[in-house]
């Protein structure tokens, strides 16, 4: 197969016209910039917190439905031991919406924080929040990999272009009109970005399934035809796996400062609040082209196609399925229609990946604690340094595999294990404190370490009930994501009563409270009884 020109010719005119709407984008946002008299740098991130509620639908969906949830969900109904009832990401993503809809999105917006970490670094410290922010960072760079990857073996089958080559082109133009217009640059692309997602996507669904290579997938949804039925199953040995993966991809999301940043920049609570509201269908919507793919896939008779025999699953070639499918079911115009839907998807939430490890590094980092007199022009600086350093790392890391199933996993792991429990407490529970906020980081990622982690390779030291040896890799049928998290919400809990009750009572001395519970607990006592005498 040689170099498709015209499937790179029109992916360079594709990326000319995102890099035109970013420059376009970052115009418009300088003049805003300068008719206002707001912070510059709250500007970048957040817009001037004047995004618009149909702006925001668009950027909050296409966010989510990135490189990642595109060729993840086409991976996931593939896989013979998977199948359509393990690819929940639709599901999870528009209950993570709505949840968060309800929950978070008026009570942040409300109080103008500037990131998620606001709420940590005023009741915790600095200390503690830079802790916690480093934990989120890991999972933007995670997040970045994730989607370059679907993005660079897209175009790398298709259009018989260099995987690296693909990659490093992807995330220069994300970088360049993130570094250009911050959000504003961000949330705009973003619109004519899902725009192309949901045309190319639908486009591509109906040559997939009409291709004379694939079987009817009414029938393979429950039949062995080429390998085993697409629809998957659940049985009792691995229930509790997909319970932990469901509510992973549902409440991880929250602990992401990307959905965070979207809520924060709304022009209202109100508007924050129905822009999740409004985007759990739409990505609902974006899903099911994918999960079709999949299950077309699924459906192939591989031996009959230019691809040939073993099957992309026998090949261990899982992750690339959708190029791959694309490639081999579809006419050659169709097929590029495909990689400009992908490119879109990955760009949309590289470039909100990249513009999140900014606002949380210059914030909650740099500016409280290694340059706290930092002026407003060096923060500039510090994010458009950031966002190169975390697109560079991120980039890089995408060469450790292929399958963006690993790399989704893990990110939302880390954001469901360390960050929901976190944030749940700070919010909602007064009694929470310093102490029972670092206890629940410890057990919460000390349990996560013990049960071990497969795609990293960490075997378990700790067995839960139901662990087994598979291929020598120990199997955790627990569901121990989830054990870890309310284990680590629980220690939070107990850790921040305990110590407020023995320092308050006396029984230890005031000069071992560390983190001023003592006073802390006093201040909102007075602050109560005040509220209580003016009402």
């Amino acid at each position: 197969m040689g170099l498709n020109v015209p499937g790179l010719l029109a992916m360079i005119a594709f990326y000319a016209l995102v890099l035109g709407i970013g420059v376009w984008a970052s115009v418009r946002s300088r003049r805003a910039r300068d008719r206002s008299q707001e912070n510059r740098t709250e500007h970048i991130l957040l817009g001037n917190r004047g995004i618009s509620l149909a702006v925001g639908v668009f950027t909050m969906t296409a966010t989510f439905v990135g490189g990642g949830f595109i060729t993840g969900l086409t991976e996931a109904v593939y896989i013979p031991t998977l199948g359509l009832v393990w690819a929940v990401m639709p599901v999870t993503g528009a209950l993570s919406f709505i949840i968060g809809g309800l929950f978070f999105a008026k009570k942040m917006r409300e109080r103008k924080y500037v990131t998620m970490m606001d709420p940590f670094q005023k009741k915790y410290g600095i200390k503690i929040s830079a802790v916690l922010s480093v934990a989120l960072l890991i999972s933007d760079v995670i997040w970045v990999t994730g989607t370059l990857i679907g993005l660079g073996s897209t175009m790398s089958v298709i259009l018989d272009v260099s995987y690296s080559v693909c990659i490093w082109l992807s995330a220069a133009v994300a970088i360049v009109y993130t570094l250009l217009g911050g959000l504003y640059s961000v949330a705009y692309t973003d619109v004519i970005q899902l725009i192309l997602i949901f045309c190319s996507l639908w486009l591509c669904v109906p040559f997939v399934l009409m291709s004379p290579y694939s079987d009817d997938i009414t029938k393979t949804a429950h039949s062995f035809i080429y390998q085993a039925p697409w629809i998957g199953s659940v049985n009792k040995q691995n229930v509790w796996i997909w319970l932990d993966n469901f509510l992973v991809l549902t409440l991880g999301n929250l602990g992401y400062q990307d959905f965070h940043q979207r809520t924060l920049s709304a022009s209202s609570s109100s508007t924050a609040r129905i822009t999740c509201f409004i985007a759990a269908p739409m990505i609902f919507v974006l899903g099911i082209p994918p999960m079709l793919i999949g299950a077309a896939a699924a459906s192939t008779n591989w031996t009959m196609t230019e691809y040939g025999s073993p099957s992309p699953y026998e090949r261990g070639e899982a992750g690339l399925v959708l190029p791959i499918a694309l490639q081999c079911l579809t006419p050659s115009f169709i097929s590029i229609v495909g990689i400009g839907a992908i490119a879109a998807a990955v760009m949309s939430s590289t470039d909100s990946a990249l513009l999140s490890a900014a606002s949380i590094f210059s914030s909650n980092i740099y500016k409280t604690i290694l340059r706290k007199m930092a002026s407003d022009r060096e923060l500039q600086w510090v994010i458009r340094i950031t966002v190169v350093l975390v697109g560079i790392v991120g980039t890089s890391l995408s060469f450790l595999s292929n399958s963006v199933m690993v790399f989704w996993m893990l990110g939302s792991s880390i954001t469901y294990t360390v960050m929901f429990p976190q944030l749940i407490c700070v919010l909602y529970f007064n009694v929470c404190n310093g102490y029972g906020c670092i206890m629940g980081l410890v057990i919460g990622v000390l349990l996560k370490i013990l049960s071990g982690e497969p795609a990293l390779g960490l075997s378990p030291l700790l067995y839960y009930p139901g662990c087994s040896a598979e291929d020598g890799t120990y199997v955790q049928c627990a569901p121990v994501q989830t054990i870890a998290m309310l284990s680590g919400f629980i220690a939070i809990l107990i850790f921040s009563h305990i110590p407020l009750i023995l320092f308050n009572k006396d029984i230890l001395p005031e000069t071992w409270d560390v983190f001023r519970v003592k006073k802390s607990a006093c201040a909102e006592q007075d602050k109560q009884e005040a509220s209580a005498i003016l009402q």
